[in-house]
């Protein structure tokens, strides 16, 4: 028994375990620290990149395969992600673009992806961001390509046309609209500013809650959150993250639509700076084609995929904009080029295309 006021004896003694531990840790961490610094010498000398999202995905799923618990499987992504991106600072920055201001949820996947050890590079628009990866501005760009709610993100798919860029890993992010403001309460909100998705993600809550308040569409949600902070007649729809950078209330936490309510993203480089990742063991393939307008020729297009086993996991259409209704058709597949049976189904799969490109081919996480 403790005395009034102190700290009961057993509790003490597991807290000096734990400093005992963390110590331990801290000497690891500083060990394995040391190790990629070796690690990054001989990269340099061969001139191989730092970041390799396919050896990063190997280590994690290694770890999970083997983890004890009590630590749940979940945790050991984002523990070892951060873990990597600290070591792989050391080496050399990376320049990561992605839609801002601070706060928006690109920032938050991002983050998710890289770690926080990064060089932020904050773009005010998708088209920003594909420039900063294209030019060198930034190693990699993160744009969002899919919601769960509202579908593709359709400049991010259109730029992948024009654009040199390929896909090198993905990451998907439950997305939590809360409604901000400078004050706690929702009286007097004149308008409510956040992108369009957003305002679109959040529709029947808006209509009913606040049905006499202006949508007004912008940017970003954290520009949208930036506005709410220097007027008090305007309210956002942002994330936790927006809320503390602008020092907002979160009025109503969680108003989207849907509970499920997730966002893909794709994280892009550019060819010269980066190799197309080695096979993992669960990848994915994206790719865009087109066809002749004739009969039969989208079930033509996708009859290699069916012959060779190859599973296809996204499909989606997007006009070409030629004024002859033809289309761009989206395509995710399971595996890697360098699997036999995907190689040939791709390569059958080109044969009968008027326009094939790959987009990438990157590392999944199967949890």
């Amino acid at each position: 028994m403790s005395e009034p006021g102190g700290v009961a004896p057993e509790l003490l003694a597991l807290r000096q375990q734990i400093d005992s531990v963390d110590r331990e840790l801290l000497a690891l961490l500083n060990r394995r620290a040391g190790l990629a610094l070796e690690v990054g010498e001989i990269k340099k000398r061969e001139g191989s990149v730092v970041f390799r999202p396919e050896r990063e995905a190997q280590v994690i799923d290694g770890l999970k395969a083997v983890n004890p618990g009590p630590l749940h499987n979940g945790s050991v992504a984002p523990i070892w992600r951060e873990i990597m991106s600290a070591c792989r600072a050391l080496e050399t920055p990376t320049r990561v673009a992605y839609l801002g201001p601070a706060g928006t949820f690109s920032e938050e996947a991002a983050l998710g992806y890289f770690g926080s050890s990064l060089v932020r590079v904050l773009c005010a628009s998708i088209d920003e961001v594909m420039h900063a990866a294209t030019s060198g501005a930034a190693d990699f760009g993160v744009v969002p390509v899919e919601n769960s709610t509202e579908g593709v993100v359709a400049r991010s798919l259109d730029l992948f046309l024009t654009t040199p860029l390929f896909i090198i890993g993905e990451t998907s992010l439950i997305v939590r609209h809360n409604l901000l403001r400078r004050d706690d309460s929702q009286a007097g909100i004149e308008a409510v500013c956040a992108h369009p998705q957003a305002l679109a993600q959040c529709h029947r809550w808006l209509s009913h809650h606040l049905p006499d308040a202006e949508r007004r569409p912008v940017a970003s949600n954290a520009e949208g959150a930036r506005l709410a902070g220097q007027d008090g007649r305007l309210a956002a729809i942002a994330s936790q993250r927006a809320a503390s950078e602008y020092g907002l209330h979160v009025v109503s936490p969680a108003i989207q639509d849907d509970p499920h309510n997730r966002t893909r993203f794709a994280i892009v480089t550019h060819p010269s700076r980066h190799p197309q990742p080695k096979a993992s063991g669960h990848d994915c393939t994206s790719l865009v084609v087109s066809v002749t307008n004739r009969p039969g020729a989208v079930h033509d297009m996708l009859v290699p995929l069916k012959q060779h086993g190859v599973s296809m996991t996204r499909f989606e259409s997007r006009p070409a904009r030629s004024g002859q209704w033809e289309y761009y058709f989206y395509i995710d597949i399971e595996g890697h080029p360098d699997e036999a049976h995907v190689d040939a189904a791709l390569k059958e799969l080109r044969s009968v295309c008027a326009f094939f490109k790959i987009l990438g081919t990157y590392p999944i996480d199967v949890h």
